[in-house]
Order: C-alpha cells, then sequence, then structure tokens
C-alpha cells in the first residue's frame, strides 16, 4: 500500500478559510442559511467551518446540524455486516432555510443523495447547497456536483482519498491512498 500527500496541514487551513469566505460571500450573516454535517466524516469538515465563521469572521450563532444518512443509502442492506448507525442532531427547523450539505469526500454522489432524502425530515428547504473539501470528479454515479470544492481529484477507482483531521488523527492532511 502507497499514499501520497495530495494537501498538507497548511494547504488545508487555507482551502478551509477560501471555503468560509465564499460561503459568507453568498450568505452574509447566515440569519436565513443551516450548515448540515453529513455523519460521519462531514462533521469534522462542518464543525471546523463553524468555528472559522463565528472566532475567525465574526459571525454569531451560525446553526449546525449533523445528519445521519445510513438507512437512506441505497446500498444500506447490501453488505453482510450490518451498518452501525451515527447520531442526527439538527435541533431546528429547515423549512424556507437554505441549507449547506457538508461532507469531507464527494465521491459517487450517493451519499449526497441520501442526505437529500433525509433532510425532508426537518422540512422543505428553499434551496440545498453542498460543500465538499475534495470532489473525485470522474467517480460519480449520479449527476451531484459541489457548489463550493476545496481541491479536485483525478483518482481511479482503486485509489482511496483519506481526509485526517487534527481533532482525530493528530493531524490535518489528505492522502491519496494506492492498494
Amino acid at each position: 500500500m502507497s499514499q501520497k500527500i495530495l494537501l498538507s496541514e497548511k494547504e488545508v487551513h487555507i482551502i478551509l478559510h477560501r471555503l468560509t469566505c465564499q460561503l459568507i460571500e453568498n450568505h452574509m450573516d447566515f440569519k436565513e442559511t443551516v450548515l448540515v454535517g453529513i455523519q460521519p466524516r462531514g462533521v469534522h469538515l462542518a464543525n471546523r467551518i463553524k468555528n472559522f465563521l463565528e472566532k475567525d469572521y465574526n459571525i454569531p450563532n451560525v446553526q449546525l446540524g449533523h445528519l445521519d444518512i445510513t438507512f437512506y443509502r441505497d446500498d444500506f442492506r447490501r453488505g453482510e455486516k450490518p451498518l452501525e448507525a451515527n447520531k442526527t442532531h439538527i435541533d431546528f427547523i429547515v423549512e424556507d432555510k437554505n441549507v449547506v450539505f457538508i461532507d469531507d469526500v464527494l465521491y459517487t454522489g450517493r451519499s449526497i443523495r441520501a442526505a437529500l432524502t433525509a433532510i425532508q425530515s426537518f422540512g422543505r428547504p428553499k434551496e440545498i447547497e453542498l460543500l465538499t473539501l475534495i470532489d473525485r470528479r470522474f467517480s460519480r454515479h449520479l449527476p451531484i456536483q459541489p457548489n463550493y470544492r476545496g481541491r479536485q481529484v483525478d483518482a481511479i477507482n482503486q485509489e482511496k482519498v483519506k481526509v485526517y483531521w487534527e481533532e482525530v488523527h493528530g493531524q490535518d492532511a489528505v492522502y491519496l491512498i494506492n492498494n
């Protein structure tokens, strides 16, 4: 197994600030916008973006939720081992709000399709956008594209993109892993 670094800690930091600034350009004070991190891996990115918005850009009271899509996936009953669900934590209504889904890697698009179905339980959003740190451009099974992307990566199917977060792995980095 070999791995190649796609993004260093410094590059991750710069990209997160750029993505945060792009959100501010489109949503200004976030009074009509909510952030929703897709469980499990999008939550770390969503927490980081919220932190930047509130601490670095002085935007108070940004609403952030975590959405579990386990039982909305189209491959829910396909594997041999039982799936373990994560927690959904959305303590606000999304009715007529701008919702920004946040996930670390956009691969086939199936997770986002599941998130589109799952969010309906919390109301009918005015608009839904997608923010991803990594967009695996040529791997899409569904016609889903991010509104905000950190980096576009061309990886073949045997290669994996692994995102490491300081809070979990002790470093911020993105690797391309070849099995």
